[in-house]
């Protein structure tokens, strides 16, 4: 099983409704990609300095999953918002 986990920071303008919409928006993909296995998102709530705001944690079968989950169109819109509304992700992938 492959598992990636990815962190945003947002922008601070509309950061609340921003948060909440990508939220909606990555939870949407659990019906629209076949190769995307399970996912949890969440917002921080601890608003600590070190926190980013947004994470997903998600898992494929295998690499060739991942991979087409990446380049997925519906994938690709998120990507696209995500790069209108944050200013910083963090990514990481692994075998579990």
């Amino acid at each position: 099983m492959i598992v990636h986990i990815v962190m945003f920071k947002f922008k601070e303008e509309n950061k609340e409704r921003n948060l909440i919409e990508m939220k909606n928006r990555i939870e949407a993909l659990i019906d629209l990609i076949a190769s995307l296995k399970s996912m949890e998102v969440g917002i921080d709530f601890s608003k600590s300095e070190r926190a980013y705001d947004l994470s997903l944690y998600s898992t494929f079968d295998d690499k060739a999953g991942l991979h087409a989950y990446a380049i997925h169109e519906e994938h690709l819109k998120v990507v696209e918002f995500a790069k209108e509304v944050t200013v910083e992700a963090k990514v990481v992938d692994y075998v579990k």
